[in-house]
């Protein structure tokens, strides 16, 4: 398995490549070739040198994917690293927290060339090298690309809009044997959740909002992303993956027509 894969100093990027790792050594029986992107040189140093110890082939490149020029330099380092490409893993984003009345341009700006603008610009750099692969495209969205989330207004926006670029992605190069796909987390502990889900009444009360009862962990992410990548995701392409605990099954349990008193 060559991949790339960005924002992968923490959270579901990490954890997306240590699984990678993982898979393709029990089941590809090979060492997988990540080359790992994030704005975080520490975070990459760290996990590059614990998946080499355990055998994976690392390349590591730090920078910010809202600069556009980057992405095309990004894919150029992996093909001579590892001679091809068998799947990128579009996985870094930001939240902008603010409503749209408070919202400023830059940020705005920002939440679209990072969580849409740089997937587009990473897979078309990397088209012709899957297209020799017959690879794949998995992106990360979130379960806000599909209902309004205040105060995360460009934030919603961008992951519906990527959802969308990636739908595209899967219509038009599907005939090259290319599978584009996203994957929606709800309610997972990462870096940029930390703040709610450390603390323990919050964690506790997001948690009852799904049928699981529970806070999804960035493992949980990386298995569904793995599987996408994976032989068995083989016929799949052009979808979005909700890993949300069944959180999006609630919205109507929460609007009271469920409960036939409210009736």
């Amino acid at each position: 398995m060559r991949a790339i894969i960005t924002g992968a100093a923490g959270g579901i990027g990490r954890a997306t490549a240590f699984r990678l790792a993982r898979d393709s050594a029990q089941r590809d029986r090979e060492a997988a070739s990540l080359l790992l992107v994030d704005i975080s040189k520490d975070g990459l140093t760290e996990a590059a040198s614990h998946l080499r110890v355990d055998g994976a082939q690392v390349e590591i490149l730090v920078g910010d994917l809202c600069d556009p020029s980057l992405a095309p330099a990004v894919v150029d380092a992996a093909n001579r690293a590892f001679g091809g490409l068998d799947a990128l893993i579009s996985n870094a984003g930001a939240i902008m927290r603010s409503s749209l009345l408070e919202l400023s341009t830059a940020d705005y700006e920002r939440s679209f060339a990072l969580n849409t603008r740089a997937t587009w610009l990473l897979a078309k750099a990397a088209h012709p090298l899957l297209a020799d692969s017959r690879g794949c495209v998995v992106a990360t969205a979130s379960i806000s690309a599909h209902e309004p989330t205040p105060p995360l207004g460009a934030y919603s926006a961008s992951k519906a809009a990527l959802i969308m670029l990636v739908r595209q992605m899967a219509l038009e190069w599907g005939p090259l044997g290319i599978r584009c796909n996203t994957v929606s987390p709800g309610s997972t502990h990462t870096g940029m959740t930390d703040a709610r889900y450390s603390d323990p009444a919050q964690r506790m009360a997001a948690a009852q909002r799904n049928p699981l009862r529970t806070i999804g962990s960035p493992e949980n992410q990386a298995a569904a992303i793995s599987f996408l990548v994976g032989p068995d995701a083989a016929y799949i392409t052009g979808i979005d993956l909700l890993v949300d605990g069944g959180l999006a099954t609630m919205l109507m349990p929460a609007s009271g027509f469920g409960d036939p008193w409210s009736r």
